[in-house]
């Protein structure tokens, strides 16, 4: 008899297990049910899964995403990022870019390469050729190419390939002569197309507004010219064995921005680093893409479970599934030191993209979030009442509602975590 009522016990404790219980949410509970929503949720301690919701679903992930760039610099970056490749030749001295986005960058630049460049006595020359391949990531959408998210891949972006209005302001100058005052213009600035001619509305109340231009070896020569107040030529050189590699800024001052605001030139960037470090031939972010997920294609929760094109997430060809980002926030955790990880990563409640978030007192989330039309998405670590790490992701896809909404129900749910667990 007491061997049954203790069986009766165990069984109702496990049936009101805090995972049960939100299991059973999951697949019942309109908030969950009203769209596709998968949830991961992971002990590294216990080294189980404790939630499987559409875990092993793929779903479209934004800037999760740009966890993946993340650990491709981890792989490959050192401690301080390359910044330029160059050789002298007799009176002259050759540089190529390296894909790092921090000359003249408005919002964190490094001074390396201009002060390098400033003490060089050579007459100066830039080689675009080192990078013959797209302006845009696979999948980029088209229509785009006017928002600040959308900033061009280059070998030596300058100014984060952006420029940056503000009223009465236009930065960099060069570009104040190609912008043009209309009375009847919409609200904001827009761009031609395939060009660098600007539109802004006569009443100039632009608060701040940053616009892409279109890059090209010779527009980023000029810029770095009106810089350093010298001439720079342009040479379509290949790339040599022997060019001498310039480092600047530290690594992590690129992830933390990145990871903080979401910085999808960063991301991509990352993945032109990386190639920088591996060879010294041309860049081929791609090829770093590949050589990443080529170190991830020996799990099982890898390999057939996921598709990664770009570094940014802008694509909607990528698809991971819940515990593909398990796998990988497991990789990163392993790593970086926790307190250095959780000084990268947004705090919920506190900074970054996590700010808006409903998270009164300590932070206890760190994650990195992914939004777009339809699509919210949050992985990353959790800290338990009863001092567990956890390891989640929450993916949700194909809604109609807001993004804020989806935000709320996500914070909602890891509140019950942090007080179930």
């Amino acid at each position: 008899m007491k061997s049954i009522l203790f069986l009766v016990f165990l069984l109702t404790v496990i049936g009101c297990s805090p995972a049960r219980r939100m299991s059973r949410e999951l697949q019942t509970s309109p908030t969950y049910t009203d769209h596709f929503t998968g949830v991961a949720l992971y002990d590294p301690g216990q080294k189980r899964a404790l939630i499987q919701h559409n875990a092993d679903k793929p779903f479209t992930p934004a800037s999760n995403t740009k966890l993946f760039s993340f650990y491709a610099g981890l792989l490959s970056l050192h401690d301080s990022l390359p910044t330029l490749r160059y050789i002298t030749r007799n009176d002259s001295l050759i540089f190529w870019g390296t894909g790092n986005p921090l000359l003249l960058h408005p919002d964190l630049p490094d001074t390396t390469a201009l002060a390098f460049l400033r003490s060089r006595p050579e007459r100066l020359f830039f080689s675009p050729a080192n990078y013959t391949g797209p302006r845009f990531g696979p999948g980029w959408a088209w229509d785009d190419y006017n928002d600040d998210y959308s900033a061009e891949l280059a070998p030596l972006p300058v100014y984060g390939n952006v420029v940056r209005f503000s009223a009465g302001k236009t930065s960099p100058a060069r570009f104040t002569d190609s912008t043009h005052t209309v009375a009847d213009a919409p609200g904001g600035v827009y761009r031609t197309e395939f060009g660098n001619q600007f539109v802004r509305p006569a009443n100039d109340k632009v608060k701040r507004q940053d616009v892409p231009f279109r890059w090209s070896g010779e527009l980023a020569a000029q810029l770095l010219a009106d810089t350093l107040h010298r001439a720079v030529g342009v040479v379509k050189m290949p790339i040599v064995a022997n060019a001498r590699l310039l480092r600047g800024s530290s690594t992590d001052s690129l992830y933390k921005r990145m990871l903080f605001v979401s910085d999808n030139q960063f991301a991509e960037q990352v993945l032109f680093m990386a190639s920088t470090e591996h060879s010294t031939g041309p860049l081929d972010p791609l090829a770093e893409l590949r050589r990443t997920a080529d170190s991830l294609q020996h799990t099982t929760t890898f390999k057939g479970s996921a598709r990664w094109v770009d570094g940014s997430g802008l694509s909607r060809y990528n698809q991971f599934t819940p515990n593909v980002l398990i796998d990988l926030l497991s990789r990163i955790y392993a790593r970086v030191p926790q307190q250095r990880l959780f000084a990268l990563l947004p705090a919920a409640g506190q900074s970054g993209t996590l700010k808006s978030l409903d998270m009164k007192g300590k932070p206890y989330v760190f994650a990195k979030s992914g939004s777009m039309t339809g699509v919210y998405n949050l992985s990353g670590y959790v800290l338990t009442k009863r001092n567990r790490l956890l390891y989640f992701s929450i993916m949700h896809n194909n809604f109609t509602q807001t993004v804020s909404e989806m935000r709320r129900r996500t914070a909602e749910l890891l509140k019950e975590v942090h007080e179930r667990f």
